[in-house]
């Protein structure tokens, strides 16, 4: 199953073309207090858009490792950008929408941060 926030709807049709036999869909803002548990368990009737949030985050709930490859791999040729991309835990399953969208946004600025510092420019600390 994939989750969606942040998509426009013709992003989130392209997608779903893209994931033909993976159940695709968006998680409406009115989920934002819930348990991820109950959003997917309520996953097929919900009703409303995704596109709530000014970031995109794509959800993956129980697929395998490959599957998590492959969908990774079709975003990509997709041409999304500046997506975040999470799994579910059993421990986020318990958390509300709204912490997890808080924690995967501190993740992706970590991550972001590291990635520059990887690539430079380095202080020159106590040179000329």
């Amino acid at each position: 199953m994939i989750l969606l926030i942040g998509f426009s709807e013709e992003e989130v049709t392209l997608i779903r073309g893209a994931f033909t036999g993976v159940p695709v869909y968006e998680i409406p803002q009115h989920c934002r207090g819930w348990a991820l548990r109950e959003v997917i368990e309520k996953a097929q009737s919900l009703e409303g858009s995704g596109n709530w949030h000014e970031r995109k985050f794509f959800l993956m709930h129980n697929l395998s490792n490959d599957e998590v490859k492959e969908a990774l791999g079709k975003m990509r040729s997709l041409g999304f950008k500046g997506v975040i991309y999470a799994t579910t835990t059993p421990n986020s399953l318990t958390m509300k929408l709204d912490d997890l969208v808080d924690e995967w946004l501190e993740e992706d600025a970590y991550f972001r941060q590291l990635r520059r510092m990887k690539k430079g420019p380095y202080l020159n600390v106590g040179g000329p």
